[in-house]
């Protein structure tokens, strides 16, 4: 058995059930997020661009608005949750680290961005240990897989 398997195992029976709620507010955020951006384009492609990476602040940003408007859907039903969180990490990291942070904590100007970026960082990390619960299709997904086998086993 694999570590990946391991972990995976550990964090389906030791999970919480009201993280079922938060992982719906969490896939509903990111895909508000997602369609925020969406229609901010301009303001998001500049504030990429202060992070000095020449040319890549229209790929960088098309790929946010990508990312947060399939992936936010997914989490919040809770299918290919780990994946998609996986793929929600770079992202928030990024926020985090280089357009929130300098800021700083309880600005006025940003709206509480940076805490609201580590919250949903932190929600990532959390369902990507935990997976996406009881009321999830990938448990749903998990218990046909397991019900096959048994058929199979007999």
């Amino acid at each position: 058995m694999s570590m990946i398997t391991k972990i995976e195992d550990w964090g389906n029976s030791h999970r919480p059930g009201w993280l079922d709620i938060f992982r719906i507010v969490l896939g509903c955020y990111i895909t508000y997020k997602g369609f925020s951006f969406l229609n901010n384009i301009d303001s998001l492609e500049m504030s990429i661009q202060g992070m000095n990476m020449a040319y890549t602040g229209a790929s960088i940003a098309h790929y946010i608005v990508f990312a947060h408007v399939l992936c936010g859907p997914l989490i919040a039903l809770g299918l290919l949750t780990r994946i998609m969180c996986l793929v929600q990490l770079p992202i928030l990291v990024g926020a985090v680290i280089w357009v929130n942070a300098p800021k700083g904590f309880m600005s006025l100007g940003s709206h509480m961005e940076l805490e609201i970026s580590i919250g949903v960082l932190f929600g990532l990390i959390v369902f990507m240990v935990f997976g996406a619960g009881k009321f999830s299709i990938d448990e749903k997904r998990r218990k046909e897989k397991a019900m096959e086998m048994n058929k199979m086993a007999h």
